[in-house]
């Protein structure tokens, strides 16, 4: 039986080994190329969502999502809206009912995109209301990954530029892992709910 803490302390993260997405990382630049990459993301039953935004350091300042992260268990689309904005293949993506999305405070995520252009998600799971059904408080997915599988998520990369024209490496393995770790969760999460193997401490 799994145990997991109602709400995992920010020491129990520190020293744990670090977790990063091991898939293929594909950098969507031109809108010429978004319709290939939905396509192969299309295939795919559930998906992980993140969005990444430029940070402001000057009150009253909000910058539109710049970047939309998309992955399967073996790639991970960052398509740079910031170059082209939220095309339409995109909109069909996360409006498509066939395919689950998942994430954490997709809520969030959602309504910053809408300010770019507006639609309806559909067959979305944010993991924050799903723990919450388990009885856990952890609310950042860096805690929850921990919990879950005492595994630490690098957040050095945060406050980067996700407007920038050319992304480090770290920036992309960073984008990627976010991702790529809310469907590694919700499987897992899914799996501990439905056989009930999990002991909450």
């Amino acid at each position: 039986m799994r145990r997991l803490f109602v709400q995992t302390e920010k020491d129990f993260v520190t020293n744990l080994p670090r977790f990063v997405f091991n898939g293929d990382v594909k950098v969507i630049q031109r809108i010429e190329d978004v319709t290939q990459a939905v396509e192969q993301l299309s295939s795919s039953e559930i998906l992980g969502i993140d969005t990444e935004t430029r940070p402001s350091f000057r009150k009253g300042t909000i910058h539109k999502v710049a970047l939309l992260q998309v992955a399967n268990e073996d790639l991970c689309c960052l398509f740079q809206l910031s170059c082209f904005g939220f095309a339409p293949d995109l909109i069909h993506l996360l409006s498509n009912k066939a395919i689950k999305k998942v994430g954490l405070s997709l809520k969030d995520d959602f309504f910053m995109l809408s300010k770019r252009h507006k639609f309806d998600p559909q067959n979305c799971v944010d993991l924050q209301d799903y723990v919450k059904e388990m009885g856990i408080k952890d609310m950042s997915l860096q805690k929850l990954f921990a919990n879950v599988f005492h595994q630490r998520i690098s957040k050095s990369a945060q406050l980067s530029n996700w407007e920038a024209p050319i992304y480090t490496q770290s920036q992309k393995l960073y984008a990627a892992t976010d991702a790529y770790a809310c469907l590694k969760l919700y499987k897992e999460l899914k799996r501990l709910k439905e056989t009930n193997d999990y002991l909450l401490q």
